[in-house]
């Protein structure tokens, strides 16, 4: 009789049942708590991502092309849709295909004035960008220039041609607390400008 009563004393203590229910909640309170971390480091990485993007985009408009055929380029007797250009003539957006640049080369679509990759102004432009974002390697960044319909033939103050200028960052990663080393993969950042004095190596 005493035992059950010693066992009925036990049933209905409920002394531990506070350290019991604690235990059993702070695994998932931690794991929330993490979760959120991870959310706002993942938010300030995509932010980083993208005005570093913009800032570079902002550089590459201003100073020297990556593509340095650009900046020598003559378009006074090209012949765009059937029409030879003289000099003062608005360029077309035809007559620049596309050139896109990356840490090894430049490559063209027709037309364009050729594929010289210039390594210092891609140099000075992931240099820039990495002030804001140190993440960014070589690999990752990607300059375009496509026709924009501006510019003209023959200009004696720049470039003739005014084209639009996309930076790219791809391929970058992020590496949540919660997945213990692993990586998830950032979105792919681009911004475009149209290019304007397209000479120097500094911007603001």
């Amino acid at each position: 009789m005493k035992v059950l009563g010693f066992l009925g004393r036990i049933a209905r203590d409920g002394r531990g049942a506070s350290a019991a229910e604690f235990a059993l909640i702070l695994p998932l309170f931690l794991l929330f708590f993490i979760g959120l971390i991870d959310a706002g480091r993942f938010l300030y990485e995509v932010n980083r991502g993208e005005k570093a993007t913009q800032i570079g985009a902002r550089m590459a408009v201003v100073t020297d092309p990556v593509a340095q055929s650009l900046s020598t380029a003559s378009y006074v007797g090209t012949s765009v849709g059937g029409a030879t250009l003289t000099q003062g003539d608005r360029i077309p957006a035809g007559a620049l295909g596309s050139l896109v640049c990356n840490q090894t080369n430049c490559v063209g679509t027709s037309p364009h004035p050729g594929t010289t990759r210039n390594a210092t102004a891609f140099t000075n432009l992931l240099a820039r960008m990495q002030q804001i974002m140190p993440a960014i390697q070589s690999d990752n960044l990607v300059v375009e220039y496509r026709g924009s319909g501006l510019g003209f033939a023959g200009n004696p103050d720049g470039m003739d041609i005014s084209p639009l200028v996309t930076v790219r960052l791809t391929d970058l990663n992020f590496s949540p607390i919660l997945l213990f080393g692993g990586n998830i993969s950032l979105p792919d950042f681009s911004y475009t400008l149209t290019m304007e004095d397209g000479d120097g190596a500094g911007s603001n």
